[in-house]
């Protein structure tokens, strides 16, 4: 059960209050810098985590359980501290929740699934979303530590509402599938 790779999914759990840590002071520029390298890190770490499992042949039940919770976790951190601090403000507040929303309802969907012992496997297209998403916080927070440059920010928030489209779109393509499963 203590492979690499799930050591590296834990580490990403286990590093979530660091991350929050950091990003409770807006005012603290250095904060968010170091913020910003922790989240590369676990951004590095959830790639490699999977990586490492399938060349390794160690692909485990407790690392597939612990992953996609990580990601959450991690995500919903994230946009939690971006919207209490209002580096993601007013209308910008959609794209946040769509994609809170998403990984809620995909993740209980994937839990009622398991039940009938029906797996969703995960499209390119959603790991397209996962990249974006990826791109667009940490561009956020790194934006936040470097305010001379304010097209980092802008390019959080267009990368924001990019993650947003391609997660209702995923979120759609998740459930429709589970709809199929479901009794009327």
């Amino acid at each position: 059960m203590l492979t690499l790779p799930n050591i590296l999914t834990l580490s990403r759990i286990v590093t979530v209050p660091l991350l929050a840590a950091f990003l409770w002071w807006p005012e603290w520029r250095t904060g968010y810098a170091i913020a910003f390298a922790i989240y590369c890190l676990m951004g590095i770490t959830d790639y490699f985590d999977g990586y490492l499992a399938r060349a390794q042949g160690t692909v485990s039940k407790l690392g597939v359980f612990l992953d996609p919770i990580a990601d959450k976790i991690m995500i919903a951190a994230v946009i939690l501290m971006l919207v209490g601090k209002g580096v993601v403000a007013d209308f910008h507040l959609i794209a946040a929740l769509i994609i809170l929303l998403r990984e809620i309802t995909v993740s209980g969907l994937r839990e009622f699934l398991a039940q009938l012992q029906v797996s969703i496997p995960v499209s390119q297209l959603a790991k397209w979303k996962t990249t974006f998403q990826l791109v667009a916080f940490g561009a956020l927070i790194l934006g936040q530590s470097v305010p001379q440059y304010p097209w980092v920010a802008l390019l959080g928030l267009v990368t924001l509402w990019s993650a947003a489209v391609l997660t209702a779109i995923t979120g759609w393509d998740y459930l429709r599938v589970g709809l199929k499963h479901m009794d009327t």
